[in-house]
């Protein structure tokens, strides 16, 4: 079996050079890098993993790197898949090739995430359930790859960075006013991870609907159940040990679930003495009792967008670098209206 020094010595040059010319550094020309691929082929060596298309300009491969999927439960793994299957049909439809990087928090911290890329001579990635404090994926989004992330956006415009999310603002603005209008002031939010991005921008879409009635939300009203279950009910909990809110607003469904049993618990009912808002739209709020309000994405249509978008940029065609994907309200039982309070 041919190896790496093989194809340096018949190609005429360094082991670097042959390195570099696989991993899609710009400092290697052109020529040399057709060099390499074609005597490679000839060779039959390709370095680590399978590479097709490797005497190709085009690159085809799209790679996503989504982190946090191994570690979630069937009730909230449904949104990833989801994601999956929209990228999965957009690349499926432009004959492009999708390679998949699961991460948990062990294996953030082992591989690089460009170095994952580079080995299989990928051409653009998508970025699900990224911190945006990891240092390999600021890594990535500092190299000549471009990368579309799902959920989070830059302020700043850059030319190999694309973002699809819903408007979070918008969204968590809008179904803390059907609360507010409905006359709740006594509002808790059940926010998630502090240091997240769409936690930050689904704080700030409530705090903009305060506002707008000339309230401030206060901190000690803002509960972190970190996107799970089970921290939630547990600050819900403690919190209504202390308080006597008439809502809560829920930055994930299963943090509702959470919140919900923690308010069953503590003698109350929904929504007769306390309204619950989700958001997500799992099929399981369906068949809470009583049926979840909440927020619903449409996970498929944010996965196939990220694709198509990441694609374009791959083609370097003019884009719009951030894309809006729809959402909606859906009202269900788990809210009510208030007497206005005096």
């Amino acid at each position: 079996m041919a190896t790496i020094k093989d194809v340096a010595k018949k190609a005429g040059v360094s082991i670097g050079v042959v390195s570099r010319a696989f991993n899609n550094y710009p400092d290697i020309s052109e020529k040399t890098r057709q060099k390499i691929f074609e005597v490679a082929k000839e060779l039959n060596y390709t370095p680590n993993v399978v590479a097709k298309n490797l005497s190709s300009k085009k690159q085809k491969t799209i790679g996503l790197i989504t982190s946090g999927f191994m570690n979630s439960d069937e009730k909230s793994s449904n949104n990833t898949l989801e994601v999956f299957k929209g990228i999965y049909t957009a690349v499926e439809e432009n004959e492009y090739e999708l390679a998949i990087y699961l991460i948990d928090s062990r294996k953030q911290k082992q591989k690089s995430y460009a170095k994952f890329c580079r080995e299989r001579n990928i051409g653009g990635a998508i970025l699900q359930g990224i911190r945006t404090d990891d240092p390999y994926f600021k890594e990535l989004i500092n190299t000549n790859i471009p990368c579309v992330l799902v959920d989070i956006r830059f302020d700043e415009e850059r030319e190999l960075i694309g973002s699809v999310s819903i408007d979070n603002v918008a969204a968590a603005k809008e179904i803390t006013m059907r609360l507010l209008r409905g006359n709740h002031r006594k509002i808790a939010v059940m926010a998630g991870i502090k240091e997240s991005y769409v936690n930050e921008v689904r704080l700030k879409g409530v705090k903009e609907a305060f506002a707008s009635f000339g309230l401030e939300l206060r901190e000690e009203d803002i509960l972190y159940g970190n996107f799970t279950e089970r921290d939630a009910y547990e600050e819900a909990k403690k919190y209504l040990r202390r308080q006597k809110p008439t809502a809560f607003v829920c930055f994930s469904d299963l943090m509702a679930i959470g919140t919900m049993r923690a308010i069953e618990e503590a003698g109350l009912k929904i929504p007769e003495d306390v309204s619950v808002t989700g958001f997500d739209g799992i099929p399981l709020t369906e068949y809470t009792r009583p049926p979840l309000t909440t927020v619903k994405q449409n996970f498929f249509e944010i996965g196939r967008q990220a694709a198509i978008l990441l694609q374009s940029m791959m083609e370097k065609k003019e884009v719009q670098h951030h894309v809006f994907a729809d959402y909606k309200i859906i009202e269900r039982e788990s809210t009510k209206s208030i007497e206005p309070m005096e």
